[in-house]
C-alpha cells in the first residue's frame, strides 16, 4: 500500500478487559461488519491511526506524481503522453479523495500538508527512487500500481466508511494504471534487443522496492495486530506480499523477462513461489530520508505548493466575496 509502518499509539492489542463499555460497543460494531462513520463515537487511538494512514496514503498519491511528471515531455508518442497525463491526473484526484476522507476525522488539510512539507509526515518509500528511462514508467505502472491494487482492494471493506468508499473509485482507476504499465513493458519486451534490455533493467531496479511497499515482515510489524482488530487492515504484510509475487512472476515470464531473484522458485507443496530475503536495511534507510530522491521529492513538492499560493489566495478571496453577497441578500 502507499502507507507503511502506521503507528497505532498502543503498546499492545486492546483486549476486552482493557476496554471501557464504549470501546466494547465500538469493537462489537466492527466485529459485526458495521461501518464506522465520521459522527460515530470512536477511540482516540483509532481516529489517530486512521489520520496517519489516510494522510500517508494521500501524501503518497501526490508525491507519486513527481517521478512520472518527469517523463511527460519525453514520452515516445503522443498517445503515450496523453495516457501518462491521464494517469497523473488520476493520482491528483486520489490525493484529493483521501485528504477529504481524512478531514472527516477532524483534521484540516492545511495541517496534513504542513506535516508533509516539514518532513514530519511520511509517504511511501517507493517514490524516493529515480526514474532513469522510459521503461521505468512501465515498471511503476506494472509493479508499483499492481502492488497498490493488491493492498487497496481490501481497504474497500475496511471499517471506516469514508475511507472504504473513497477506495472503491481509487481501485478502479489504479487498475487502469497497472494495465498502462504492463502495456509499456510488453511493447519494450517485444521491441529491439536494446528496448528489451531497458525493460529488464527497469524490472531489476523496481522489483525489490515494490516488495518493500507492503511494509516490514509480520514478525517486525508491531502495529499490524491492532489495525487488524479494528479492521483498518484486513490482511498481513506478508500475505499481501506473497500475492504480489504469485501474481507477477507469471506475467514476467510471459514478457520474457527475468525476476532479479536467484532464490525464486515454485513451491509445489504451498502452491506459491518462494522468494529471497528482502534487504530491510535499505527500506529503513529510505524511510529515514536517505533514499536516492528523498530530498529532491520533498523540495519539489514544497516549491510547487509555494508557487501555487497566489491561486489559493484567489480562490479564497472569491469564496469570501461570494459568501458576503449571499449574506447580504
Amino acid at each position: 500500500m502507499y502507507a507503511q509502518m502506521v503507528e497505532t499509539g498502543l503498546k499492545k492489542v486492546r483486549t476486552e478487559e482493557d476496554m471501557s463499555a464504549e470501546e466494547q460497543a465500538f469493537q462489537a460494531r466492527i466485529d459485526a461488519g458495521i461501518k464506522i462513520e465520521a459522527k460515530d463515537w470512536m477511540p482516540e487511538a483509532y481516529r489517530k491511526t486512521l489520520i496517519r494512514q489516510i494522510s500517508q496514503h494521500a501524501h503518497s498519491e501526490i508525491v507519486g506524481q513527481l517521478p512520472e511528471g518527469n517523463w511527460v515531455t519525453r514520452a515516445p508518442t503522443l498517445k503515450r503522453k496523453s495516457v501518462l497525463l491521464a494517469k497523473i491526473q488520476d493520482e491528483a484526484g486520489h490525493g484529493l479523495y483521501l485528504y477529504s476522507a481524512a478531514e472527516t476525522l477532524g483534521v484540516s488539510r492545511d495541517e496534513l500538508l504542513a506535516a508533509l512539507h516539514s518532513g514530519k509526515a511520511k509517504y511511501s518509500s517507493i517514490f524516493n527512487y529515480p526514474t532513469l528511462t522510459w521503461a521505468d514508467m512501465g515498471a511503476i505502472g506494472w509493479l508499483v500500481d499492481g502492488s497498490a491494487i493488491i493492498n487497496q482492494i481490501p481497504l474497500c471493506r475496511c471499517s471506516y466508511g469514508p475511507y472504504a468508499r473513497a477506495m472503491i473509485r481509487v481501485c478502479k482507476e489504479e487498475s487502469f494504471h497497472a494495465r498502462q504499465g504492463y502495456d509499456i513493458m510488453m511493447s519494450l519486451a517485444q521491441g529491439t534487443p536494446e528496448q528489451k534490455a531497458m525493460a529488464q533493467d527497469a524490472l531489476n531496479r523496481w522489483w525489490w522496492p515494490s516488495l518493500m511497499m507492503f511494509g516490514p515482515s509480520d514478525a517486525e510489524s508491531v502495529n499490524s495486530a491492532q489495525s487488524t482488530a479494528w479492521r483498518i487492515k484486513l490482511f498481513s504484510n506478508d500475505e499481501l506480499r506473497q500475492r504480489m509475487v504469485d501474481q507477477t512472476v507469471p506475467q514476467a515470464e510471459y514478457l520474457g523477462l527475468t525476476i532479479p531473484d536467484p532464490d525464486l522458485k515454485w513451491n509445489e507443496e504451498r502452491g506459491s513461489y518462494d522468494f529471497g530475503e528482502i534487504d530491510w536495511s535499505e527500506f529503513q534507510n529510505v524511510l529515514k530520508g536517505n533514499g536516492p530522491c528523498n530530498r529532491e521529492r520533498l523540495r519539489t513538492r514544497v516549491k510547487a505548493y509555494e508557487d501555487g499560493e497566489w491561486f489559493r489566495d484567489g480562490l479564497n478571496a472569491h469564496a469570501e466575496k461570494k459568501a458576503a453577497r449571499k449574506a447580504a441578500a
